[in-house]
């Protein structure tokens, strides 16, 4: 005789754990490369300037194939797109510890973020065929916080290694993380719930009958998508808010090395710490999304939160210009990282708010958008740093870009009608 279990953990939240698990290997893949960048930079010998070159290759490519990959997730579905997605990327990871200098860098990162491209895009599609409507934002918050975890993971892995092996054993060992997501997206993961063995019928109600995935096709307007103030200011609150991500996720080590003069080892603590408060960071941001939303519209829970962590992110990045003392920059970077982790939770929720079955490829335009500007940024940094011998310059510019898009915000509305009905 079988017993029903007497404590049933609910699929939907799984599938988040799942989804989480594919953001830390997909930052640990993302930002090895930041944290043994300066043993890069005195083994192929190369300015800022060069390393920006290698880092804004892969911005560069992910941005290019946001959008297809976006759009073939929502076609085929978003399990069988994240394990093309998995694959290629492990293998350009692996690749990376093969490169011989700053061509074959360069090109190895380009087709490296050719492959990671679509991976948040595709995880926020996944929500929304998992996640009833009320729900979004947790269940986003929850995929979004393995973002940070990979990221305050990645240096008690990767610089450990680096110190006893070399900095390319690193990029070998996280391909193999990634290989083992993949061979347990092929057994146990699955587009739908009602495509699932286990989960209860009453949980595979409640989230297909008020899910924002639809079962029958919508068409996306594309000319409507750059017509809209909505939706242009959305694209361009989260470009600048890329800015600010890939200062701390690709310049943020050489930075603290370089212009703060901490040590390496100072360098991973301080990247472990700052990471791990935006985990917190990233779940408060969902749970306070979702309910400023259900209280006060989502006006509320999207823009006005959204303009509010972006204001105080760029105060947070201009106030570093003022001090060296490394306590007050440690703070103010755990400040800056917390926020960010906060900012990405209303911006993939308008996507998932007002594309619906589409939210793959709207999420996908909004981060070709966001990674174009990464693009810049991580190219820009260095060379105004070198220009301007310190990263102070670097920092103005990149905290008042962060200012004009907190005030970009008041211009989203993310209860407007993008999707015609279903056809």
């Amino acid at each position: 005789m079988r017993f029903a279990p007497s404590f049933y953990f609910p699929y939907r939240y799984r599938v988040a754990i799942f989804l989480c698990l594919l953001m830390i290997i997909t930052y640990m893949d993302r930002i090895c490369i930041s944290l043994v960048g300066v043993r890069i930079k005195s083994d192929f010998h190369l300015t800022n300037g060069q390393f920006g070159w290698a880092l804004g290759a892969f911005s560069l490519s992910y941005a290019l194939f946001e959008i297809p990959a976006g759009i073939w997730g929502d076609r085929i579905g978003q399990r069988a797109m994240l394990i093309r997605i998995v694959l290629w990327w492990s293998l350009f990871t692996a690749l990376t510890g093969l490169s011989v200098g700053l061509v074959s860098l360069i090109v190895l990162r380009f087709l490296f973020g050719a492959g990671e491209a679509g991976s948040v895009p595709n995880m926020a599609a996944a929500v929304s065929r998992w996640f009833p409507k009320k729900d979004t934002s947790k269940g986003l918050s929850i995929g979004i916080a393995g973002q940070y975890m990979g990221s305050a993971i990645a240096p008690l892995i990767v610089v450990r290694l680096a110190e006893s092996y070399g900095w390319r054993l690193p990029f070998f060992v996280n391909a193999l993380f990634g290989l083992a997501w993949v061979v347990i997206c092929v057994w146990w993961f699955r587009n739908n719930p009602s495509e699932m063995q286990g989960i209860s019928i009453d949980e595979r109600v409640l989230i297909e009958s008020n899910r924002r995935w639809l079962s029958k096709g919508q068409h996306m307007p594309w000319r409507k998508l750059f017509k809209s103030r909505s939706l242009v200011s959305l694209f361009l609150c989260f470009s600048a808010s890329q800015w600010s991500n890939y200062f701390f996720i690709a310049w943020m080590p050489v930075y603290l090395q370089e212009a703060k003069h901490f040590s390496e080892k100072d360098m991973q603590l301080t990247f472990t710490l700052v990471f791990s408060l935006a985990i917190a960071g990233s779940l408060l941001g969902g749970f306070l999304s979702d309910a400023l939303s259900r209280k006060k519209g989502l006006r509320w829970g999207r823009s006005y939160f959204g303009m509010f962590v972006l204001g105080l992110l760029g105060v947070s990045i201009l106030t570093q210009t003022l001090t060296d003392n490394h306590l007050v920059i440690i703070c103010l970077l755990a400040c800056g990282v917390f926020l960010q982790a906060m900012h990405g939770i209303p911006s993939f929720s308008v996507c998932v708010d007002i594309a619906g079955s589409r939210a793959g490829t709207l999420s996908g335009v909004m981060n070709f958008c966001g990674q174009m500007a990464a693009f810049l940024i991580v190219i820009l940094f260095g060379q105004i740093a070198d220009s301007a011998k310190n990263f102070n310059a670097s920092l103005w510019v990149l905290g008042i870009v962060l200012l004009i898009g907190a005030l970009l915000w008041l211009a989203v509305d993310p209860s407007m009608t993008l999707m015609p009905e279903e056809v």
